[in-house]
């Protein structure tokens, strides 16, 4: 058995079922297309299974992947095991109703035995014990011996999930000896001991399971097969651990440069070492396929594997930021077989840094809180840490949970996750409360699923803006529909069509669809499974039946306009690359007729200049006339002719290249410009973070800019109008009256200051007292926070000890200072749970520190029935 390198491993695969006629596509990336169902891409069929279910029309009726995959239940585990893994690759051949079992079994059994030249008496496979099929194949055409079949049941050997598409499993097994058994004689697989390996399960998916429990038999079944790469290079590399196959070993040796830790001497060490190991593996393919860092979803995953990884970096005794280094390591080892992590190294670098610099900031004293929790609950024989400790860890200083619970159960600990969870939930609902979201009423997918997979559409409206077509499709909210009439919505699939559905963040195309004593409006355009494009409709006249034929018109006026946006907004990311640096990297976009919205990475505020310079470069290039050339190419031809890829965009081997001049170059689906001339002129309206690493700019083309220079002269003509002075000396004249305004200002508070002191004596005879404590209450309406606690100050510096309570109407508001002597407030009392208890009267709130707090309220009418309660709220704070 040949010795075989995981890079070699992975290439012969492909190789071998290339030869046989599969289409071999590179990896999905690791974030799901249309799938909200996963979080991220965790098996090799994961990727296809609109392929499996008949929604969509696979490129290939026979194809073969090595997928990148993520697998977070287990990320406790890594580490602490030697065979536990975040990122792992998965090898397999696919076929969606082509070949069955008798070619998957017999390829596999010819790729394993001839390819890899595993010798035959290493190997087992195993069979569903229902499958007679399989066992035939296995033993009289392939010849695998009787004894080396073993039948098992459901548990091990068949593949469902719920209802729908499931069957039978064949999986081949590596035996690695009798020093991995158990002794038994019996001892086969199946057994719980580590001496037969599973490598590669083959999945017959034949029935399709309905609620009631029945299995009916598909028309056409499928082909699922899954090997390990990771797993099968140990076999080649005759290696007990993942961590121990060539391209990992490469890494970890990487780990143990850097720390200078010897790995296989101690447990501890040797866990941080793997910890760090598979981890940066991990995060540097995330990141390579657009995942960022952030709390919640694949970004929170990402930032606790960093989180995680540079934690355990500290315990090797590794200072300061160590992570990229690593990451050069993974670059090196797997960039051949994956280019974007070459092309995306420094971008990949620059978000590592900027993440474990902050997370630098912040563990030193999140590490200290949490060893004071420990150790205060130690010294109260408590060993579990409140949830809302945990929490504030999390929100405040980037402690993802699970890095609480991994520390505290070293020392340990545990920490309360029910009240943990209450506290992510509250914080959700307020989230979601802010937003004010809202979740509206979709199509079912179930509904196109069910319609037949022939029913397409051709776009037609890169060449033309109208087509005569035929009717498919309608759906209705009732479901599918042989029609749809007067006053209805609905969407419609058509044979051809000349609108743009909505991809690559371009908004979908409106316009009419009419026919013979029919019109309906095309609100919106959106794409529908296999290659279909949804036209949804308002009918405004008639009735449109399935077969009937039609005119499409698309509006071009919003055409047009989304064109020079869109083709804006790839000169605006080639600008700001100039400007900001390569590491730009689009994150989202949306191009509409009205303006465009760009998102991209950069890790630090833009400034004005920067901005402008950006806006100077696109208007530059517009003005040079560009002619804008749109090609069908080859991906590898598109990347050697410099191009990069827009977000959003699905890329097959054929991709369309849209190139202007020798300015920008770009893959692209959407719809474009003949002339960057046409854009006409742009203008950046805002510019924002909107997420850690993540910015956003809205601009304007064309006649929105037009408009835009039209309201801002109004503005500019009403300002000197009221300011009675001419355009060119506003600046100047507004300067001036502020200065007046500031010079009225500053008499006005000079009078009330005066007005004040005149009236302290009368305030200080106000003075009462309340079970020995003396306070004062006082209204002061017109009076703004910054005047009143001017003025409490001033009056408890006339008190020797007391409390004072300021308030007043400004408008529609009201304002509540309470200030405390130092004396009291060693007594319990405390201005800021006095303030909070007064607004609370007024349908506000508030608070601050025990000697000096201020709160707000809305009703005016309640003010003087708030003020009434002080001395009842200062009676139940004395102690």
């Amino acid at each position: 058995m040949k010795k075989l390198g995981l890079n070699e491993l992975r290439k012969m695969f492909l190789d071998f079922f290339e030869s046989k006629d599969h289409y071999v596509r590179s990896s999905y990336p690791l974030v799901p297309e249309n799938d909200e169902s996963l979080l991220l891409i965790n098996a090799g069929m994961a990727p296809m299974k609109a392929y499996f279910m008949g929604k969509e029309t696979p490129p290939n009726k026979r194809m073969a992947t090595c997928q990148k995959c993520i697998r977070t239940g287990d990320i406790d585990n890594v580490g602490i095991t030697a065979r536990h893994a975040t990122f792992f690759e998965m090898l397999g051949n696919f076929s969606f109703g082509d070949y069955f079992k008798r070619e998957s079994i017999q390829w596999g059994w010819e790729f394993v035995t001839e390819h890899l030249q595993i010798p035959q008496d290493k190997l087992w496979v195993t069979v569903y014990e229902e499958d007679d099929e399989a066992y035939d194949i296995w033993n009289k055409e392939v010849g695998v011996p009787a004894d080396k079949i073993v039948r098992l049941g459901k548990a091990d050997n068949f593949w469902e999930i719920g209802v729908g598409p499931c069957g039978p499993c064949s999986e081949i097994y590596f035996d690695r000896g009798e020093k991995y058994g158990c002794g038994s004689e019996d001892c086969k697989p199946g057994c719980d001991c580590d001496r037969y390996l599973e490598f590669w399960n083959h999945v017959f998916t034949q029935f399709d399971k309905d609620e009631n429990g029945v299995y009916h038999p598909l028309p056409n079944p499928n082909i699922d097969t899954g090997m390990g790469l990771e797993r099968i290079a140990c076999i080649m590399q005759g290696v007990g651990t993942i961590f121990e196959v060539d391209t990992i070993d490469h890494i970890l040796k990487g780990v143990c440069e850097i720390s200078g830790a010897q790995y296989g001497k101690e447990r501890k060490t040797d866990i941080s070492v793997r910890i760090i190991t598979d981890h940066i593996r991990a995060v540097t393919f995330m990141i390579g396929d657009g995942v960022l860092p952030s709390n919640e979803g694949r970004g929170y995953v990402l930032r606790r594997l960093l989180r995680r990884a540079a934690r355990h970096g500290r315990l090797l005794g590794i200072k300061g930021a160590f992570l990229c280094d690593l990451m050069d390591k993974v670059v090196e080892i797997s960039s051949d077989a994956y280019p974007e992590l070459r092309e995306k190294r420094e971008y990949i670098r620059k978000v590592l840094n900027v993440e474990e610099d902050r997370f630098e900031e912040t563990i030193d004293q999140g590490m200290e809180i949490l060893k004071g929790y420990m150790e205060s609950l130690k010294e109260a024989g408590k060993n579990i840490i409140p949830g809302e400790d945990a929490f504030r860890l999390y929100d405040t200083y980037g402690f993802p949970i699970d890095l609480t619970k991994e520390i505290a159960s070293e020392e340990g600990f545990a920490v309360d996750e029910a009240v943990f969870e209450k506290e992510m939930e509250d914080q959700r609902e307020r989230a979601r409360s802010a937003r004010g979201e809202m979740e509206g009423a979709g199509w079912k997918e179930d509904v196109f699923a069910s319609l037949d997979p022939a029913i397409k559409s051709e776009f037609l409206g890169y060449e033309t803006l109208e087509v005569e077509a035929k009717v498919l499709a309608i759906i209705t909210e009732g479901g599918i529909s042989e029609s749809i009439s007067e006053g209805e919505k609905g969407i419609v699939i058509l044979d051809r069509t000349p609108f743009y559905a909505e991809s690559g963040g371009q908004a979908g195309d409106q316009g009419i669809i009419e026919g013979e004593n029919f019109l309906a409006e095309v609100e919106d355009t959106q794409k529908g499974l296999n290659d279909r494009i949804h036209h949804e409709v308002f009918v405004k006249k008639g009735k449109l039946s399935v077969g009937q034929s039609v005119k499409l018109s698309v509006v071009e006026e919003i055409r047009m306009a989304t064109a020079r946006n869109h083709t804006a907004t790839h000169m605006l990311q080639t600008a700001l690359r100039k400007v900001l640096g390569e590491h730009v990297e689009q994150s989202g976009s949306q191009v509409n007729h009205e303006k465009l919205r760009f998102d991209f990475t950069h890790f630090e505020s833009i400034s004005k200049e920067q901005l402008l310079e950006v806006e100077k470069i696109v208007n530059i290039n517009i003005l040079k006339s560009h002619g804008i050339e749109v090609k069908s190419t080859t991906i590898d031809e598109a990347k050697k002719s410099g191009a990069t890829a827009l977000f959003g965009e699905k890329y097959g081997d054929i991709v369309r290249m849209v190139k202007m001049g020798d300015y920008s170059t770009e893959l692209c689906g959407g719809t474009h410009l003949e002339n960057t001339a046409q854009v006409g002129l742009f203008r950046i309206i805002s510019e924002s973070g909107i997420a850690a690493g993540v910015r956003r700019i809205e601009a304007v083309t064309g006649m929105a800019v037009y408009n835009m220079l039209n309201h801002k002269q109004q503005v500019i003509d009403s300002a000197c109008t009221a300011l009675k002075t001419k355009e060119d000396n506003i600046v100047h004249r507004a300067e001036g009256v502020m200065q007046h305004v500031r010079e009225l200002e500053k008499e006005v508070e000079e009078l009330k200051s005066k007005l004040f002191s005149n009236s302290l004596d009368e305030i200080l005879g106000n003075k009462a007292s309340v079970d020995g404590v003396d306070y004062i209450v006082q209204r002061m309406d017109g009076q703004d926070m910054d005047s009143l606690r001017a003025n409490a100050d001033k009056i408890r510096d006339k008190m020797a000890s007391g409390v004072v309570v300021l308030a007043g109407a400004e408008g529609d508001k009201v304002n509540f200072v309470a200030t405390v002597t130092k004396d009291l407030v060693g007594k319990g009392l405390n201005a800021g749970s006095i303030v909070k208890e007064a607004a609370k009267i007024t349908g506000g709130g508030g608070g601050g520190k025990p000697n000096m707090a201020q709160a707000g309220g809305r009703d005016v009418s309640k003010l003087d029935e708030a003020l009434s309660a002080i001395p009842g709220i200062i009676k139940a704070q004395i102690k």
